[in-house]
């Protein structure tokens, strides 16, 4: 028999799933594909060259790809060097601290090493759920920001989700440090967003964007060692780069984001901006969810550097 080439074994959650298709959720390939390695004999199950697709798989079932037919085959999604930060977990649903410097999901530059890479490794059955290459994540959080998104492991709370969000029924609260200073303590931000025509990886306010809509109430205003603000600012839209673009606009530029914003003093490297909480209604159960990311602690760091304790946001 051929050498195998990879050697898998078939995760608790897939317990009873086609082998074509999980061998689909657990490549990234096409069922079309994993079906047609399998007839081609380049599939061993629990030591024996698979016969069918249709199998049904047990948990533990290892499953052994054959070298030689390797090429046609991605490699097994793997979590890289991203750790998963789990708040909360259950059949539908699964609620993560995102650590800043993490992408998301795959996308242009970076197709690997993604939040999505890690959740996939752990929960396989998310990956073909909603958008492709989304794989169950509903809503997203830039690179560079820090905190809480909630990612969906069913079709079911897929949609529900989605639908939450689109009625503006998901809770979303960051916390953000700004330089300047507010002529208010509490104020809406009502300004549509759409691509800058000059540079099209930015977003600009445009008479013809989307709808954008976000609230922000002034924690605490510091004059050393540079004039600036703690904010918390509640989304009722997520438009892509939302809080940045917005705050920018109104003169409070985010401390570290140097794309619309300007560097911090403390060398810290990323826009000071932390999803904190989330709110919604569990898909299946009805029940309000609510989670709260710790504040991580570089945004701890800066903080305390303006003479601030980051319990602040919790009793604020």
């Amino acid at each position: 028999m051929t050498e195998p080439h990879r050697r898998i074994e078939t995760p608790e959650s897939l317990g009873g799933e086609r082998l074509d298709r999980a061998l689909s959720l657990l490549t990234g390939e096409s069922r079309s594909v994993t079906a047609r390695m399998v007839s081609e004999g380049s599939v061993i199950v629990d030591g024996e060259r698979a016969l069918a697709g249709s199998q049904r798989l047990h948990p533990g079932t290892v499953i052994e790809l054959v070298a030689s037919h390797a090429s046609q085959m991605q490699a097994v999604r793997a979590p890289g060097e991203v750790s998963l930060d789990v708040l909360h977990v259950d059949r539908e649903v699964v609620v993560v601290n995102k650590p800043s410097g993490v992408v998301t999901h795959p996308g242009s530059g970076h197709p690997h090493g993604t939040l999505a890479d890690a959740l996939w490794s752990r929960y396989p059955e998310m990956a073909h759920l909603g958008e492709p290459g989304r794989g169950g994540i509903v809503h997203r959080l830039d690179r560079g920001t820090s905190g809480v998104l909630v990612c969906a492991r069913s079709a079911e709370a897929y949609e529900s989700l989605a639908s939450q969000l689109s009625r503006r029924l998901v809770r979303r609260v960051y916390a953000a440090l700004a330089r300047g200073v507010a002529s208010s303590p509490t104020g809406t931000i009502d300004a549509p967003i759409g691509r800058d025509p000059a540079n099209r990886t930015r977003m600009a306010i445009r008479a013809d964007g989307r709808p954008a809509l976000t609230h922000y109430r002034v924690v605490e205003a510091f004059t050393h060692p540079t004039e600036t603000l703690l904010l918390r600012c509640r989304l009722e839209t997520g438009r892509t780069h939302q809080i940045r673009v917005h705050l920018a606009s109104i003169g409070l530029p985010l401390l570290g984001d140097l794309t619309y914003g300007v560097a911090d003093p403390f060398g810290i490297g990323r826009p000071l901006l932390h999803a904190y909480e989330l709110e919604f209604r569990h898909p299946s159960e009805g029940t309000e969810m609510s989670f709260v990311a710790p504040i991580p602690e570089d945004f701890a760091g800066a903080l305390r550097a303006f003479g601030s304790d980051p319990q602040v946001l919790i009793t604020s």
